[in-house]
């Protein structure tokens, strides 16, 4: 009877040793289960957490320019400092400038506008880059100055006075030397035989960079083409402080004189235009108070001075090297030294205000009264015209049947060194 419940006695303590090892086991599963979860949980946490860190490191950096160009040059250059133009030695009684440290001191107070101008350099490097690529025949003169003008617009960042368009883009074709540009309703088309001028301007707070250039898609306009950019070059490399005009012109026609174009089996002379000069460029000024002749016997002995800006541009062409103002108008600008003139018809008033604020003293066109929605403004315009408050600028046009080719570059006198701001890869 004892030994019975001795058994059982040890039965029932075997089945509670079992029980309570599984009752282990099961809460160790759980415990390892619950772990693998909270571990699971921890990674995805981290890889969370490090894709957010990985976020914030990302930041903006500079930018690449588009096609057609629409990115702003200051989200390329993101420290807002705009590249050199190409820096040339002052040379003969003026070498010395080049390590005086006097003079160098007198630079840093204009880097600011240096700046500027340079700003305005990159903007038409970066669009003429773009418009010599995709400009061809079969094009009309519209779509070629508004994919200029907006890619300009976009580049600078146009904002009223402070940056945008220089002067309307020039788009002189053959005969024509300068000064044209589409009106609305213009229907001309670029044709494979013409020789096209571009030249179009760019400001930053009135700092305006000038530059042209001429584009034939015929090769036997080379030699025409190639006569502008050596003489413009040749003028580049004479031009500098305490430099006679009239020497700069000298040198400029004696590239002239040494070229001359076979077309369709007639010779000419590649003439200089005499009646067309470059100019120094003053605060939202495009023509300033020097003319720099392209020809030599001008007789001007007037020099050069340091701090200067200055556009040297030569024209050439296969007519008689003379132009006269011919066709219907689409270049103005308003007058520097009218002073105040009464003027009694309304629409000429408020056309006034217009140009005052959207252009001051900046050329303009009539696609940009269009463009800001000035309606009917003709009889307005000749108003202001006659009476002088506005200059109009007609095309310049030499013989009909003739061909005429440009070059054109934006110079800084600097104390130091002679700048070409606008020079690129291209010319």
């Amino acid at each position: 009877m004892v030994a019975t419940e001795e058994s059982k006695v040890e039965k029932i303590t075997e089945k509670l040793e079992e029980i309570h090892m599984d009752d282990s086991n099961a809460e160790a599963n759980n415990a390892a289960e619950e772990g693998a979860e909270d571990n699971n949980g921890g990674e995805a946490t981290a890889a969370a957490k490090k894709k957010k860190k990985n976020k914030k490191k990302k930041k903006n950096g500079p930018k690449t320019q588009t096609e057609p160009p629409t990115v702003p040059v200051s989200k390329i250059y993101t420290t807002k400092v705009y590249p050199l133009g190409e820096c040339h030695d002052y040379i003969n009684e003026n070498t010395w400038r080049t390590t005086s440290e006097e003079k160098r001191a007198e630079e840093r107070p204009k880097e600011d506008d240096y700046n500027d101008v340079r700003r305005a350099a990159e903007v038409h490097r970066q669009v003429r880059a773009y418009a010599r690529k995709i400009i061809k025949p079969g094009m009309t003169m519209t779509e070629i100055a508004e994919l200029i003008e907006n890619g300009t617009r976009a580049l600078v960042e146009e904002n009223g006075m402070e940056s945008g368009i220089g002067f309307p883009t020039g788009l002189s074709i053959n005969h024509c030397a300068a000064h044209y540009t589409p009106n609305a309703g213009d229907k001309v088309v670029l044709q494979y035989d013409d020789v096209l001028k571009v030249d179009f301007g760019v400001h930053v707070n009135g700092r305006i960079v000038d530059s042209a250039f001429t584009l034939n898609f015929n090769p036997k306009f080379d030699k025409l083409v190639e006569a502008a950019r050596e003489a413009t070059y040749a003028g580049i490399k004479e031009a500098g402080i305490d430099v006679r005009l009239c020497d700069i012109g000298a040198a400029v026609h004696e590239v002239y004189d040494s070229y001359e174009i076979e077309l369709d089996g007639k010779t000419y002379d590649i003439k200089p235009i005499r009646n067309l000069n470059g100019h120094t460029i003053e605060p939202y000024k495009i023509h300033g108070g020097k003319s720099i002749p392209i020809i030599r016997d001008s007789g001007d002995e007037t020099k050069l001075e340091e701090g200067e800006q200055l556009a040297i541009e030569t024209f050439c062409s296969t007519g008689r090297g003379y132009v006269v103002e011919d066709g219907e108008c689409s270049h103005y600008a308003r007058s520097t030294d009218s002073g105040f003139v009464p003027l009694r018809l309304a629409r000429a008033k408020s056309l006034l205000a217009t140009i005052n604020k959207s252009f001051g003293t900046l050329p303009f066109c009539r696609r940009y009264l269009d463009r800001l929605g000035e309606e009917k403004y003709l009889m307005g315009l000749r108003n202001l015209v006659d009476a002088g408050v506005v200059t109009a600028y007609p095309p310049l046009v030499d013989t009909k049947g003739s061909y005429t080719a440009q070059l054109e570059h934006t110079l800084l006198l600097r104390p130091t060194c002679k700048e070409i701001v606008s020079k690129g890869d291209d010319y």
